[in-house]
């Protein structure tokens, strides 16, 4: 049987055709709701499945001053202004990522000067020089490409970045404004204690000009005057402790004190509280990964990690370029833009990595470490989205119970604090006695406050977790 004859020109076909189709492959896509752990049908701390999830939560508390303060933070804040200068940066990053893909063309005009001499006789010239230097490598396996992918995607991920630090901010203004707002009113409740127990000291001190009782109950009543004084300015000191924090959360300076002592403040806020919306969907989990910024921008970092790689796989690959060169000299600068005078070459070239010292393997297994970090750090960020909505989905349910109990707590010790009043005067019960109603009163007072303002709190931290827009 006759030996075929050899064509090194077809083995050579065949050997870059092979080259061109591992060379074009690319990694399977990546689906957001493939999780490493169960993902629930529904939650478990809500009745509401089949709603979609709420948005638009900043109007739900229907307080003018609050949207008024939200907005201008939204447009002042500093951090905020830092973000959106990252998001700018990311996306020229991408854009340099891309330039290799096109051609790097240079121009270098010059002029020399020079002088001989030569058998006595010296000379000199001068010439100008226009010269081009063209450099282009043709992304054939899509190195370049895949890089230019990988930044691309980083950059869009930066830019739900600052979607979620927009989302955070808003939250912040409206729970430190809630915060400002609970501070004052717990300043009212203390100026009121302190009020409260001067009454209590003129009646003991008049029963006490009077034989009618003993110089211990005075001392006791003075004592806890004090104690009530101090807890006052304890009360007013947060004030302006919290309403300089939400200075700076709006840009402002916070030189001028929000709270002076009569209860007027820089943002006109009433003393109350409202209470938190009523109605609230939670949408499906499975819709958490497709509305929660940061979660998207974990899921895109993975991809962006994927085409990374890609990247690196294809660096093994051969580079094709195309160089050139030319231009022109002239002694006159007229006639150095004559194109008869020009002169160029080009060359095209072929380069095959063959030994780099473990370089490109090493970019590889790099890559490889970096899309496994990149895939649970995803995961991570998911569960803990899934956790945060749980946890405010269940945590409202017990701190309605709460505040329940603590109106119920308020109403009791407000009543038993006129009976201890009237016993006193009766003679029916100790100093003591008296002494801890008022101070029974108070602290269910202020456990009242404080449990409105924490289920205010944790329902823009629901919102936040949904991930829903402000």
């Amino acid at each position: 049987m006759p030996a075929k004859p050899y064509h090194p020109m077809l083995w050579i076909l065949s050997a870059l055709s092979a080259v061109w189709t591992v060379g074009c492959e690319s990694p399977e896509p990546r689906d957001a709701h493939t999780l490493a752990f169960q993902a629930p049908q529904n939650w478990s701390s809500n009745r509401h499945f089949a709603e979609p999830a709420a948005t638009g939560w900043l109007a739900t508390f229907n307080d003018e001053q609050l949207t008024v303060l939200v907005r201008g933070g939204l447009a002042d804040n500093f951090d905020l202004k830092s973000a959106a200068a990252r998001v700018d940066a990311a996306r020229e990053q991408a854009v340099i990522a891309g330039s290799g893909r096109w051609p790097q063309l240079y121009l270098t005009p010059s002029y020399q000067r020079a002088k001989t001499n030569i058998g006595g006789e010296s000379s000199e010239y001068g010439e100008f020089m226009a010269m081009f230097n063209l450099s282009w490598e043709l992304d054939v396996w899509g190195r370049i490409k895949a890089g230019q992918q990988a930044a691309e995607t980083e950059a869009e991920a930066t830019g739900d970045d600052y979607r979620a630090a927009q989302l955070s901010l808003a939250a912040r203004i409206a729970q430190a404004y809630f915060e400002f707002s609970e501070a004052q009113l717990q300043a009212a409740v203390a100026a009121q204690s302190v009020k409260d127990r001067g009454v209590i000291v003129d009646l003991v001190r008049g029963r006490f000009n009077k034989g009618l009782t003993r110089g211990l109950d005075l001392r006791l009543v003075l004592t806890d005057l004090a104690n009530a004084e101090a807890q006052l300015a304890q009360a007013r000191n947060d004030v302006q402790l919290i309403g300089k924090r939400l200075q700076t959360l709006l840009g402002r300076y916070p030189g001028n004190d929000p709270a002076k002592q009569d209860g007027a403040n820089e943002f006109d806020s009433e003393l109350s509280l409202p209470q938190p919306p009523t109605a609230l969907s939670a949408g499906l989990p499975a819709e958490l990964l497709d509305r929660r910024p940061d979660v998207i921008a974990a899921f895109k970092r993975l991809r962006a990690a994927d085409s990374r790689l890609e990247s690196a796989e294809k660096a093994l690959l051969p580079r094709v370029t195309l160089t050139g060169a030319g231009g022109t000299s002239s002694a006159a600068l007229t006639e150095i833009i004559d194109p008869r005078a020009a002169a160029w070459n080009l060359a095209a070239g072929l380069a095959q990595p063959l030994f780099t010292g473990g370089r490109l393997q090493g970019e590889i297994r790099l890559n490889e470490a970096k899309v496994r970090e990149a895939f649970n750090q995803y995961q991570s960020v998911a569960l803990n989205a899934f956790r945060e909505v749980e946890q405010a989905l269940a945590a409202e349910a017990w701190l309605r119970t709460q505040e329940q109990a603590l109106r119920e707590a308020v109403t009791q010790t407000e009543a038993s604090r006129k009976l201890a009043v009237y016993s006193y005067r009766q003679g029916l019960i100790e100093i003591l006695t008296l002494l801890d109603s008022y101070r029974s009163t108070l602290n269910a007072q202020s456990a009242h406050l404080a449990v409105q303002r924490q289920l205010l709190n944790n329902r823009i931290n629901l919102y936040l977790a949904l991930g829903g827009a402000v």
